[in-house]
């Protein structure tokens, strides 16, 4: 476990000093208002994130091994790391590029209500949001699949006196909406620079992201932590760079 922990928190502090371009960028106005350094900002903010990124990994590995769920499975012997990586690759990629696709369809229907969120995204540098694909398809999925999905199927598991949590599809399924809604509640602070918090905005929200959520939570629930982060990296990419620039 403890060589799982620190591979994960460090990719996870890694990718939050990666999203801070990206996010300093959406947030320039904010920003701008803070009597502090620019300096002083980025060290607290990957400070912070370090910090609830322990607490979220420690606990989540545990939770998960307790509910036998796959966290790191390219760490398992029996089978190449080719081989891995070749099933990794075939499952993850095509499932991140559809899932970009139904949030880009959403937002465009969403878009005709809400258009400032749209214009938006796409005043963002490329290479900005390539960096934030890092820290959603880590940060994002190590607090919100391994923590908070686990904790709730945890919780589901001893309420309902389930011996193996991992085989219940209730269970599961519960806990992969539970923590989607959540992951769409997530995104609120931010999209509050680009648009004032309405119903509207916040239906988008959890309909748009929990999109993902249902996608990221089936692939951590059925084949491992780093498939969720894998699909949503490139779910990330596509959205953020790659469909903007087909469509323009």
């Amino acid at each position: 476990m403890k060589k799982k922990f620190f591979i994960l928190w460090v990719v996870g502090i890694v990718s939050t000093a990666a999203v801070l371009p990206y996010a300093f960028t959406l947030q320039h106005d904010v920003i701008a208002k803070v009597a502090q350094p620019l300096a002083v900002i980025i060290l607290a903010s990957i400070t912070q994130t370090a910090v609830l990124l322990a607490i979220a990994i420690f606990f989540g590995l545990k939770l998960s091994e307790r509910l036998n769920l796959p966290t790191l499975t390219l760490f398992e012997p029996n089978i190449s790391l080719k081989e891995k990586l070749s099933s990794l690759l075939l499952l993850t990629v095509p499932a991140g590029a559809i899932t970009a696709v139904l949030i880009t369809l959403g937002d465009k229907l969403f878009g005709q209500y809400i258009p400032q969120l749209t214009i938006a995204n796409s005043q963002v540098a490329i290479w900005k949001t390539l960096l934030a694909a890092l820290y959603g398809g880590t940060v994002e999925e190590l607090l919100m699949r391994l923590f908070v999905m686990s904790l709730f199927a945890w919780i589901l598991a001893k309420l309902s006196r389930s011996t193996e949590p991992a085989k219940n599809g209730t269970i599961m399924w519960v806990a992969i909406i539970v923590s989607s809604v959540l992951f769409g509640l997530g995104h609120l602070p931010i999209t509050s620079a680009l648009a004032t918090i309405t119903p509207l905005v916040i239906f988008r929200a959890i309909i748009l992201n929990g999109i993902g959520g249902l996608v990221f939570g089936w692939l951590y629930w059925k084949k491992g932590l780093e498939h969720a982060m894998v699909a949503h990296f490139t779910a990330d990419v596509v959205l953020l760079a790659i469909l903007p620039a087909l469509l323009k």
